[in-house]
């Protein structure tokens, strides 16, 4: 089945390639913020990515990128540059509702950490993009104005929960978008839409101003076109300097870690994610995890106790304000047990231990993104491989590993199942993001 995606202005552009046409005076900051708010305007309808459009201030901010370059000063690739920002990421003057009637109207007065340095480094704000309600869930169909809806097939979910950020770049309506990610919440969109998702080391981008899900496995990430642009846009984030380190990737040894270790996957996503690693100069072998259920200890013991600690108050005196699904794992959430979030950290511990030396024998891991494709918006159950399962376990349980494990990650389009995307993710080690990056813009091609 052949699905026709919108195909806004930035859906076959770069933010590389379009820093170089800035600078060679082939297009302006203007031109490119006018061609972000004309995309938005005629596709945004149908899949609901965005929360807020500042058509104003992205153009006053344009029009001073402009002139800054012409007056010589260059802040940087982002430089007048449309970026989009998540909506439970503060950006001043803007509304910062998290998806949820808990904040309905609720308006920013300050800039998170990283949407100053977005700011620092030259990069126009268009608005704001649609969120899982407090991003506490991976299919992004869960939020107090709607769902977002995935530009392959508006029936169906764009994954979350940084799903309007996911949309809004498949959709070519901006080159690039912030999201956050505290079990898969930029590397899900990203592969169920089609794009580019990298979540960088824990701790690498602050998390300042940015409202919690999880404290201790929260990211801070980018979604683009392009494993090149999500580099360029880490290292501004991050606060690194811009220039290439001069990393290609043109050799690595790569450890595949069978998904079905983790979760059942459907076999076909498996050998198409498995297939865009045959590229010249990799060495793929097979490794084995020690014991799996570490992972699934460890990340639900700390995630749901930090959750309901976040949340526990306006669960008490306003549950009807939540929707019916974050609610529901919400008081999931609120009966984890002290023992359980001491031996979560425990598990933790083990997992980091065990990453540290797998990675330690290759240099990077990879396994599919998800263990499905896109599901319809709505649906909580799915088969996969023959087995029942949880749509929401289906979608996370092979990027939460490595938000307990604290390293990057990133995932890349590895083909089509059915007409809709399937994802490759690729494992690193904090301090190798640009080898990292430098295969997954190998395998993009």
């Amino acid at each position: 089945m052949t699905r026709h995606s919108p195909a806004g202005f930035f859906h076959d552009r770069t933010t590389t390639e379009l820093a170089q046409r800035l600078r060679a005076g082939e297009t302006s900051a203007v031109a490119l913020t006018r061609a972000a708010l004309s995309a938005v305007e005629e596709f945004d309808a149908g899949l609901n990515a965005f929360t807020a459009v500042d058509r104003d201030g992205a153009l006053q901010a344009a029009e001073k990128a402009d002139a800054e370059l012409a007056g010589g000063t260059d802040r940087g690739p982002l430089h007048g540059i449309p970026v989009a920002v998540k909506d439970i990421i503060d950006v001043a003057g803007l509304p910062c509702e998290m998806g949820s009637a808990h904040f309905a109207g609720h308006v920013s007065t300050s800039d998170a950490e990283c949407v100053r340095r977005l700011r620092a480094g030259g990069a126009v704000l268009v608005g704001k993009t649609t969120t899982h309600e407090f991003a506490f869930g991976p299919t992004g169909d869960s939020a107090h104005r709607g769902p977002s809806r995935n530009p392959h097939d508006p029936t169906r979910i764009t994954g979350g929960s940084s799903g309007g950020s996911g949309a809004a770049v498949a959709a070519g309506m901006v080159p690039l978008a912030l999201g956050t990610d505290t079990g898969g919440s930029v590397r899900i969109p990203a592969a169920l839409c089609g794009v580019v998702g990298f979540k960088p080391a824990f701790g690498a981008v602050p998390t300042d101003g940015v409202f919690p899900l999880s404290q201790s496995l929260d990211h801070v990430g980018v979604l683009a076109r392009s494993a090149q642009d999500c580099r360029a846009a880490y290292r501004v984030l991050a606060g690194l300097d811009p220039e290439p380190s001069g990393e290609t990737g043109e050799t690595a040894t790569v450890g595949w870690v069978a998904p079905e270790s983790l979760h059942p996957t459907d076999p076909e996503l498996t050998r198409t994610a498995r297939a865009a690693l045959e590229v010249d100069g990799l060495a793929v072998r097979d490794i084995a995890l020690r014991d799996p259920k570490d992972v699934h200890r460890g990340f639900l013991g700390i995630q749901f106790s930090e959750a309901y600690a976040n949340h526990a108050e306006r669960v008490a005196e306003h549950p009807e304000r939540y929707t019916d699904d974050v609610l529901e794992r919400l008081r999931e959430a609120g009966r984890t047990a002290g023992w359980q979030h001491v031996r979560a950290l425990a598990a933790r511990d083990r997992w980091r231990r065990e990453v540290h030396e797998l990675l330690s024998e290759v240099d990077l891991l990879a396994m599919p993104t998800t263990c499905v494709v896109a599901t319809e918006l709505g649906r909580r159950e799915v088969t996969v491989a023959g087995t029942d399962a949880n749509v929401r376990g289906a979608l996370i349980a092979l990027t939460k590993p490595w938000n307990l494990a604290g390293v990057p990650a990133v995932s890349v389009p590895a083909g089509h199942l059915g007409g809709l995307p399937v994802g490759l993710q690729l494992i690193g080690r904090p301090g190798r993001e640009d080898l990292l990056l430098a295969v997954a813009d190998r395998i993009v091609g």
